[in-house]
């Protein structure tokens, strides 16, 4: 089935005497649909499924996850007749990381199936559909860090609502659960003392920001350490991450 977009310039190329067969090539539309189109015969096409320009509706929680995941290792790539591609980069090392991933894609986008694919090292998670820039307006050319990336109104209520889940996919992208140790002297004695903490990395600020915001939202501490790293280290603050993030598995 092809857009109104596309039906219009084939009509408009008919009026000006171009022929089916080349607009069939420049187009790729069919023949047989170019016929129906010239003889008004024009099929209705159904309302898009997007909740954002149709009549669909969005998982919200879902959706929290997933654009957490897509701002640390996701992307959209354009494909024939507008349709994009959604890629979510997986470590193969952590198998609950790629069941989620799929698993917030297919809430967010059920009428499609989402697609495994296999690389060295890592599994990319990937669905397509036309509507995805409308639900990620962050997309554009060039890697994350070298533009700007803000939420729009109506995500920022979401990740408002759902601060948690927003935190699990930046987490669970880029960031980490580690044991660092250090050293202190007791009664002349040198003891060493370990203690968890979570790491997030990401080269855009903007990027770094919102993960600030959403950890300011729930009240959980953090400093930063780098001007790319945010760390979150009191034993209060990492039992809170704990309850939702935890280790990478």
């Amino acid at each position: 089935m092809y857009d109104e977009q596309t039906r219009e310039i084939a009509l408009a190329a008919m009026a000006a005497g171009e022929s089916l067969n080349a607009i069939s090539k420049r187009l790729g539309v069919s023949r047989a649909a170019l016929r129906e189109w010239r003889d008004g015969k024009v099929r209705r096409t159904p309302p898009a499924n997007c909740p954002r320009c149709g009549s669909g509706t969005l998982d919200t929680s879902s959706y929290a996850h997933l654009l957490g995941l897509y701002l640390g290792d996701g992307c959209l790539s354009r494909h024939r007749r507008e349709v994009y591609a959604l890629r979510i980069a997986c470590d193969d090392v952590y198998p609950r990381l790629i069941n989620e991933a799929a698993a917030a894609m297919s809430a967010v986008h059920p009428s499609r199936p989402v697609h495994r694919v296999r690389a060295v090292g890592y599994t990319s998670v990937v669905s397509y559909w036309k509507h995805w820039p409308c639900l990620f307006p962050q997309h554009g050319p060039g890697p994350k860090h070298g533009r700007t990336i803000a939420l729009a109104d109506w995500q920022r209520e979401i990740v408002a609502e759902h601060p948690q889940l927003f935190l699990r996919g930046l987490f669970d992208s880029d960031g980490c659960r580690v044991t660092n140790w250090t050293t202190r002297t007791v009664a002349g004695q040198t003891k060493r003392y370990e203690y968890p903490r979570y790491m997030f990395s990401n080269e855009s600020t903007d990027i770094m920001h919102l993960c600030q915001w959403a950890l300011d939202l729930l009240e959980i501490p953090w400093r930063m350490p780098r001007r790319n790293a945010l760390s979150v280290a009191r034993r209060v603050a990492v039992a809170k991450l704990d309850q939702f993030v935890g280790p990478k598995s």
